[in-house]
C-alpha cells in the first residue's frame, strides 16, 4: 500500500486553491461540500468560482502565487494552475511548513490525493489509485455507485444516532460488531430506507433488550489452490465476519488480505519435517478461541475435505460440542489442472479420475499400484514432489508405459504457476533442471497430452 487513506474533518477549516479556471472550480465545490473555507489565489478567477468562495465565506486575492500567502494557517493545500513551475513551487513551499499539498495531475508534487468519491453522506466511499489512473478510478466509483443504495447513509445516520446506547448496553466491541452486523442483515435497514423511523426505532430497541453474548463458531473454509477470485461468495462473507483467522501455509497473500483486516491472525502452516503448530494444537486452537465467543475462520488451501484433514479437525469440534460450519473449496485437482489446459476427463483419453496423496510413510508410498495401472485413468497426487522419483518407478514396475504423460504444476493458478511436462521416465530427472518448488500437483495420464492444444493461461 503506498498510500494511506484517510478521512478529513474540513468543516470551518480555511484551505487554499492556487489558480482560478474550471480545474480549480471543481476542486473547490468538493471542498466547500464538506464544509470548507475556501481561499483562491490567482491573477484571473471565473465567475463560478468567485461566487463559490464566498459561499463559504473565503476570499479571492488576485495575485501570483508567492510564498507569503502561507502565512496563513491553511489546513491544505490545491495547485490547480496550468503552470507546471507554480504547481512545483507550490509544493515545495507547503512541504517546508508541513501543510498537506496536492499538485492536480501531478504525482510527483502531492503529499495527498484527491479520490473518487461516493457520496452517500454521512456514509462516504473512496477509491484511489494512487494518481496512476484516475480513469479508472472514476470508473470504479461508477460500479460501486450501483451496488450502494442512496439509503445507506440515512442508515448511517440513524446508526449514529444510537450508536451511544448501543455502546453502554453492550461493552464488549466484538460483541458490538456482531450486534450491529446482524442488525443490517434484519429488516430494520429496510425500514430506515423507507423512513419508517418509528418501526426502526422499535426494532433495534427490541434487539437492544433481547440481546445476549453469541455462541463461538468455526468456519472450516477452503480457499482454493491460490487466485482470490476462485474463492466462493460465502466463504468471502464468513472471511470477512471472523473474529480468528487460523491459516495453513497454502493460503496465498492475496487471499489473506480478503480477511478482516482487524481479524487476529494466526499462522499453522505445515511444510515437509516442519510443522510450526502441530494438529493437535490446531484442533485445540479452534476449540479454544470458539468456547471464548469468537468467530473463528480455519482457512485452508484447496479443499478442506480432499487431503486437508477437514475432517479430523470438525470431529474436534463435535466432541467440545462447537457450533461449525463447512464451506468447500476449489481443489487444486481442478483449480489446477484447468488452469493448466489440463482436463481431468475426456470422452476420448479418460474415463475415470483418482484422486492420491503422493506422501510418504517411512520412507515408502502406500498406494494400491495395482488399480492405477489404467489407460483412461487419470491419477492426480497431492503432495507427490518429495516421493515422485519412487511413484513413476514402482509405476513402471507394475506395467504403466514408461512414455505416458505427466504433468508438474507448482503454484498452480497465481501468478508464479510453472507448468513442466514430461514422461514417468523422465519427470522426475526435470524436477531440479526446471527449479520445480512446492506446492506442486503432479497429473497422470493421456490427457497431459492435451495441455499444447488447450492451454490458455
Amino acid at each position: 500500500m503506498e498510500i494511506f487513506p484517510i478521512s478529513l474533518k474540513l468543516q470551518q477549516q480555511r484551505c487554499l486553491i492556487v489558480g482560478g479556471g474550471h480545474i480549480a472550480y471543481r476542486k473547490a465545490s468538493l471542498l466547500v461540500k464538506a464544509g470548507a473555507i475556501v481561499d483562491v489565489i490567482a491573477p484571473e478567477i471565473e465567475p463560478e468560482l468567485r461566487q463559490l468562495i464566498y459561499k463559504s465565506m473565503g476570499q479571492y486575492i488576485q495575485a501570483v502565487f508567492s510564498e507569503s500567502i502561507l502565512a496563513t494557517r491553511y489546513r491544505l493545500v490545491i495547485a490547480a494552475t496550468d503552470q507546471p513551475e507554480v504547481n512545483k513551487a507550490v509544493f515545495e513551499q507547503c512541504e517546508q511548513r508541513n501543510i498537506l499539498v496536492n499538485s492536480v495531475d501531478d504525482i510527483p508534487h502531492c503529499r495527498f490525493m484527491v479520490p473518487a468519491i461516493i457520496d452517500r453522506s454521512p456514509l462516504v466511499v473512496s477509491v484511489a489509485s494512487n494518481g496512476a489512473s484516475p480513469v479508472l478510478s472514476r470508473q470504479l466509483r461508477t460500479q460501486i455507485e450501483t451496488i450502494v443504495p442512496h439509503g445507506m447513509g440515512k442508515l448511517a445516520e440513524f446508526s449514529g444516532l444510537w450508536r451511544k446506547q448501543v455502546k453502554e448496553k453492550i461493552s464488549n466491541p466484538d460483541e458490538r460488531r456482531i450486534f450491529w452486523e446482524n442488525l443490517y442483515a434484519s429488516p430494520l435497514k429496510e425500514q430506515v430506507f423507507n423512513d419508517n423511523l418509528d418501526v426502526a426505532n422499535d426494532l433495534i430497541q427490541q434487539a437492544l433488550t433481547e440481546w445476549t453474548a453469541p455462541k463461538g463458531e468455526v468456519y472450516l473454509v477452503g480457499a482454493g489452490p491460490g487466485d482470490p477470485e476462485l474463492l466462493t461468495l460465502k466463504a468471502l462473507r464468513l472471511m470477512q465476519q471472523a473474529d480468528v483467522v487460523i491459516y495453513d501455509r497454502l493460503v496465498s497473500a492475496p487471499i489473506l488480505e480478503l480477511c478482516r483486516r482487524d481479524a487476529e491472525k494466526i499462522y499453522v502452516g505445515k511444510a515437509r519435517s516442519n510443522h510450526s503448530v502441530p494438529q493437535e494444537g490446531i484442533n485445540a486452537l479452534l476449540v479454544e478461541y470458539a468456547q471464548k465467543g469468537k468467530r473463528v475462520c480455519r482457512l485452508k488451501g484447496g479443499d478442506p475435505f480432499i487431503f486437508g484433514r477437514g475432517g479430523e479437525e470438525i470431529q474436534e469440534l463435535v466432541e467440545a460440542s462447537v457450533t461449525f460450519q463447512v464451506v468447500p473449496g476449489i481443489t487444486a485437482a481442478s483449480g489446477c489442472s484447468a488452469y493448466a489446459g489440463i482436463p481431468l476427463t475426456h470422452r476420448d483419453y479418460a474415463q475415470s479420475v483418482r484422486f492420491l496423496t503422493g506422501h510418504l510413510k517411512e520412507g515408502s508410498p502406500e498406494l494400491p499400484w495395482n488399480e492405477l495401472v489404467y489407460e483412461n485413468q487419470t491419477l492426480v497426487l497431492y503432495m507427490g514432489l518429495v516421493g515422485l522419483e519412487r511413484i513413476c518407478e514402482q509405476l513402471i514396475a507394475h506395467g504403466q508405459r514408461p512414455s505416458m504423460p505427466v504433468a508438474l504444476i507448482s503454484k498452480g493458478t497465481t501468478p508464479e504457476q510453472k507448468v513442466l511436462v514430461g514422461t514417468l521416465a523422465d519427470i522426475a530427472a526435470k524436477v531440479s533442471e526446471h527449479h520445480i518448488v512446492a506446492p506442486t500437483l503432479t497429473i497422470i495420464g493421456e490427457v497431459v497430452s492435451l495441455r499444447e492444444q488447450l492451454q490458455w493461461l
